[in-house]
């Protein structure tokens, strides 16, 4: 079964994309910050995608932007909040439906775009 992290600090869009994620099949790890992908990645967890939301936080974050280059990423970025956008498989901008991300990420598993 394949692995997607869900990296958000807005827990709505976190636990949202992965419920849907899962219940489609998929594993899904909902993370909050750069420290838990870290920890994930440890311990031997290896994303086929990302789901990244984007604020300075986040998508500053070394670990992070070393993580969205070696791995297709899907990043949820605001339309208010100015940060440097890293180079991702798709961006959406909020507002943004979650069936719009999980299709997506659906998409880049059957086209066999993983790490």
């Amino acid at each position: 079964m394949p692995l997607v992290f869900v990296i958000a600090t807005d827990w709505k869009l976190r636990t949202g994309v992965r419920a849907e994620l899962r219940e489609r099949g998929i594993d899904a790890l909902g993370m909050d910050s750069a420290d838990d992908a870290g920890r994930a990645l440890a311990g031997g967890e290896m994303p086929a995608v990302v789901v990244l939301e984007a604020n300075a936080e986040l998508a500053g974050n070394p670990a992070i932007q070393s993580l969205v280059a070696r791995v297709p990423t899907v990043l949820v970025a605001s339309r208010t909040e100015a940060v440097p956008l890293p180079r991702v498989a798709a961006v959406f901008y909020r507002p943004v439906r979650i069936g719009e991300i999980v299709a997506k990420v659906r998409e880049l598993l059957a086209r066999g775009e993983v790490a």
